[in-house]
């Protein structure tokens, strides 16, 4: 029983260590490839091609930065990595019979997106609370939204803002407007799904609920 311990304790030490290694080399260098990236390929090898081209977040228009944060998470730059709001209003709405909806923040996303693996488990929620609480920790809120948008799925084999600027609307990421932005923002609940251009008639409501919640939310400005 001692050696099992003492394993497990060594297992537990050296994984921390590994993980605060890996969450501090990314505070620095860029993402070039995630684990999604790689799952989506293996599933399917001869047809999936992987489009993803980083820039870093100033050349990503700020009104996509806006436009996703508005979509995704409007309390991204005030919390700590976990929407407790959000999380109460989602359980509330469930337990009025209504569908339960996802809570997670860009946060939550982000060290999913970047760290581990799509499927749901309790192993796998566990593990992104973690790796959470390590990059909100370690990484800058600035930090934190370009990888998210330089790592998100935005299509079928589109990861990140420069490449599906350039798939849906050939243009960059810096060069997007409202309606534009808006319309990717609007897919990221199901980019395999939904098309940014032409938007369907789901995709166009969205896209003016989105513009709502961006006149009301203002300016984007991060926390110091």
């Amino acid at each position: 029983m001692k050696k099992w311990f003492r394993f497990l304790v060594k297992s537990c030490m050296l994984f921390i260590a590994i993980s605060l290694l890996w969450v501090l080399a990314y505070k620095w260098i860029d993402v070039s490839v995630t684990p999604l990236m790689m799952i989506r390929k293996a599933q399917d090898k001869k047809n999936h091609t992987i489009r993803h081209q980083w820039v870093s977040l100033s050349k990503i228009s700020k009104t996509l930065q806006l436009a996703v944060i508005c979509s995704e998470d409007q309390r991204f730059v005030t919390h700590r990595g976990f929407d407790t709001k959000a999380i109460e209003q989602a359980m509330e709405a469930h337990k009025l019979g209504k569908r339960l909806r996802g809570a997670s923040t860009i946060s939550q996303q982000t060290a999913k997106n970047v760290f581990l693996w799509p499927q749901r488990s309790w192993v796998r929620k566990g593990l992104e609370t973690y790796f959470t609480f390590l990059i909100e920790t370690f990484w800058s809120k600035e930090r934190i939204l370009e990888i998210y948008l330089n790592s998100i799925e935005m299509g079928d084999g589109i990861y990140g803002a420069e490449a599906a600027s350039q798939f849906w609307f050939h243009t960059s990421a810096s060069a997007l407007n409202k309606d534009k932005a808006t319309a990717i923002a609007a897919i990221l609940p199901n980019p395999i799904k939904f098309m940014a251009n032409p938007p369907s008639t789901y995709i166009q409501k969205r896209k003016k609920w989105i513009s709502i919640q961006m006149r009301n939310y203002g300016t984007l400005v991060f926390e110091e």
